[in-house]
């Protein structure tokens, strides 16, 4: 509970004017959330406080009713007609809820003694009794301004809305494929150790319960970073090896990447470069457990800088081969 003594201008404690758009003041508000933060001031009484009036100011001028209803009677904010000066003239009709039940009665601010009646009236908040007079605290009152003794007093809401969240988390393919504990840490400064599933995928959603605003949930939007080596189809991963020529006309066993690390493969002689081998169960993680295959494409590769000995090699090499690769182009 606290004392409502002095009018509470939301547009200023968000730093926005009157004819701010709901985006500008929901940007105002994530800026001065994040700013005052008690888990960036710790021990900071001023910036616990603040960051509760700003709370409480992005909940009333956030909701386009509560905005219309607070500058509605806002207006009359330093307007005479108050503490027996003239009253305005006519009365305005209010929505009244106190003790709960809404009703409509016509209200004129001359009828109170300052502007902190009058608003407690038009929002329908309870009151306690003055402790100085030897009365107990009772909340509400059916007529809460019949006593000059009684102190006006209002709850901020104590249940704010639950509202749900969304960030987006890139990772390595890695820490995609075995998941495992990050940290992450989100816009409003919160730093948050996450459990992450294994075998994520780009556009997969992971839900975060509780960790949303006043109790909402966090949906974390993944998105995986392309690799060097590994390039993921569906539920097969594409790489490609290179081999030497000697290797492709023998043949014989190389060594393959693949996200378990490496394993040896074996292939054939004579292979062309392009050819592709697949390697069962190698792939990425299915729903059903299930594993896709790894598939591997061949890249004959020349090597730039020999030695003398391996020249004089492929100098003999090419005086004796018999194969012809353009013998079709040449008539």
């Amino acid at each position: 509970m606290q004392n409502l003594q002095n009018f509470r201008d939301y547009y200023e404690i968000l730093g926005v004017t009157k004819e701010a758009t709901n985006e500008d003041i929901k940007k105002n508000y994530r800026r001065l959330a994040r700013q005052y933060h008690p888990d960036l001031n710790p021990g900071n009484k001023a910036a616990e406080e603040k960051f509760k009036d700003i709370g409480e100011a992005y909940e009333v001028l956030s909701d386009p009713t509560k905005r219309a209803r607070y500058d509605e009677f806002s207006r009359f904010w330093q307007q005479k007609g108050f503490a027996g000066k003239q009253a305005p003239r006519g009365g305005k009709t209010w929505e009244n809820r106190s003790n709960g039940r809404a009703s409509t009665a016509e209200v004129d601010p001359g009828k109170y003694a300052d502007f902190d009646s009058f608003i407690n009236q038009v929002i329908g908040v309870g009151v306690r009794k003055d402790n100085r007079n030897g009365n107990s605290s009772n909340g509400a009152e059916s007529d809460p301004f019949s006593s000059p003794n009684r102190k006006v007093q209002y709850t901020v809401n104590s249940r704010p809305t639950r509202r749900d969240i969304e960030a987006r988390l890139t990772l390595p393919l890695e820490k995609a494929y075995k998941g495992g504990s990050e940290r992450i840490r989100l816009e409003d400064g919160r730093s948050l150790e996450v459990s992450m599933p294994p075998a994520m995928v780009t556009g997969q959603t992971i839900r975060l319960k509780n960790q949303g605003i006043n109790g909402g949930d966090l949906y974390l939007k993944i998105t995986v970073e392309p690799h060097s080596l590994f390039k993921v189809e569906g539920s097969n991963v594409f790489t490609q090896v290179p081999v030497t020529p000697t290797e492709a006309v023998l043949g014989g066993q190389i060594e393959a990447p693949t996200l378990d690390g490496p394993v040896k493969m074996s292939i054939p002689p004579g292979v062309r470069s392009g050819q592709r081998f697949r390697l069962a169960n190698k792939g990425y993680p299915k729903e059903n457990g299930e594993r896709g295959d790894q598939l591997v494409e061949i890249q004959i590769v020349a090597p730039k800088n020999i030695s003398q000995q391996e020249r004089e090699l492929y100098e003999k090499l090419r005086q004796i081969e018999s194969f012809k690769p353009r013998a079709d182009l040449v008539r």
